[in-house]
């Protein structure tokens, strides 16, 4: 049951929703509420996960982005597209970061990156990062 809640807790966090599963990771860490290697990758797989839907909702914007109740303006979406290209591909290592990481995965659907290599950037990113969380959980603690 440790795994499934940090994996939703991760889950959760990686999409649009304000979460924060850092904390819940540190406080099993801490706690010792499970194997080291299995919270990792609860939480890891869980993120990504998270991730991946706000990609496929990217994928999806076009079909809503004419609508007037549209949230996002064309020229906001214009100015994002030029900062991705801008930065490229690879800042989708950087999807872990608080308020730009998660709309940076929608944007990477939007603008229609090849699955496999978004997958690959933001597993990396994001395990690399619950990885240092839970270092300096043992450490610290």
């Amino acid at each position: 049951m440790v795994y499934l809640s940090l994996f939703f807790s991760a889950f959760i966090a990686a999409t649009l929703l304000p979460a924060a599963s850092e904390l819940l990771l540190t406080s099993m860490v801490v706690k010792q509420s499970g194997h080291v290697f299995l919270l990792w990758c609860s939480a890891t797989i869980g993120n990504v996960l998270g991730s991946c839907v706000n990609y496929y909702l990217g994928t999806q914007v076009e079909l809503l982005s004419h609508r007037r109740w549209f949230p996002v303006s064309q020229s906001s979406m214009a100015r994002a597209q030029a900062h991705f290209q801008r930065y490229g591909t690879f800042s989708l290592l950087f999807a872990w970061l608080p308020i730009v990481g998660d709309p940076l995965t929608l944007i990477a659907g939007v603008f229609k990156i090849r699955f496999s290599v978004f997958l690959l950037l933001v597993s990396i990113g994001k395990g690399l990062r619950y990885a240092l969380v839970i270092a300096l959980a043992m450490e610290l603690f």
